[in-house]
């Protein structure tokens, strides 16, 4: 029985890591970042209801008069 020779796969490990390295950096290089981004308000306006504008008075069932 053969052995198998083992000699080459250092070499075809790190060569495919070097091609796979290069491979990823072309493919982030295709991309267009933003270059210099501005940040965004997060205030939003404040809405103005009916309800807040008019006194309201709650009324109990206990504090009614008997």
């Amino acid at each position: 029985m053969p052995q198998l020779d083992t000699s080459t796969w250092l070499t075809m490990i790190l060569s495919m890591f070097l091609v796979l390295f290069i491979i990823f950096q072309l493919k982030i290089s295709k991309h267009n970042f933003y270059h210099n981004p501005e940040p965004t308000s997060m205030k939003t306006p404040k809405q103005e209801n009916p309800w807040e504008t008019k006194w309201t008075k709650i009324y109990l069932p206990l504090s009614l008069p008997l």
